[in-house]
């Protein structure tokens, strides 16, 4: 296993310790998230019941024999488990290089407890080195790519990119994001946009980076 795959791996069995037996749990998107639902696999008993981002990640939990729930039909998310594309100290993130960002932001704010996993490469002091995803209507797509371009970004369509919930993402990059939580505000306020890959107004509850010789929880 190469070593970025080892330190996805320390973080995502890391993650199996904070979670509850028989729960049910929210379950994102990503290659860590996929090493994190092989080890859930690996031990049945501890999850009951599962919420996905994805469909990618619920065809990996249906193989894995895991019930899957409409968020709908949940009156309780204890926690939801999901990587990330940059994460600060403060566990403010970037999110959505998978495509799954809205369905994954609407289940991060059901569930009482966050927990992020990551290797320390996502590791960064300021976000916005990683362009920031913006799920839009398709019709309004070059609506928002101007204002996003007002705001100092650079847009590019992920062209051929469908969402699962059929829209379009649009790759901003060149943000200057000094305020995770200003930006995040201000570009969820452009009209078209579904929701905006930064995850600041509701951060990660728990933080946990995967390193070459272990596991450092934030």
């Amino acid at each position: 296993m190469a070593n970025g795959d080892a330190s996805k791996q320390r973080a995502a069995l890391a993650a199996l310790e904070l979670i509850a037996d028989e729960t049910t749990l929210g379950v994102g998107t990503g290659s860590t998230v996929n090493l994190f639902i092989a080890a859930l696999a690996a031990r049945r008993g501890r999850l009951r019941r599962a919420v996905s981002s994805s469909e990618a990640s619920s065809t990996l939990l249906r193989a894995a024999g895991f019930e899957l729930v409409d968020l709908n039909e949940v009156d309780e998310l204890n926690a939801y488990v999901d990587g990330a594309d940059e994460a600060t100290p403060a566990r403010q993130l970037v999110k959505g290089g998978g495509g799954a960002l809205t369905r994954e932001k609407i289940i991060a704010a059901a569930a009482r407890r966050f927990v992020c996993i990551v290797d320390e490469s996502k590791m960064v002091e300021t976000l916005g080195g990683f362009p920031v995803p913006v799920e839009v209507i398709p019709m309004a797509r070059t609506l928002v790519a101007r204002e996003l371009v007002a705001r100092g970004g650079r847009p590019q369509w992920r062209s051929g990119c469908v969402t699962d919930n059929g829209n379009h993402i649009l790759d901003v990059h060149g943000l200057t994001i000094r305020d995770p939580v200003a930006v995040e505000r201000d570009l969820n306020q452009i009209t078209g946009v579904v929701t905006v890959g930064l995850f600041a107004v509701r951060p990660a509850d728990v933080l946990l980076v995967g390193t070459a010789s272990g596991v450092e929880r934030r």
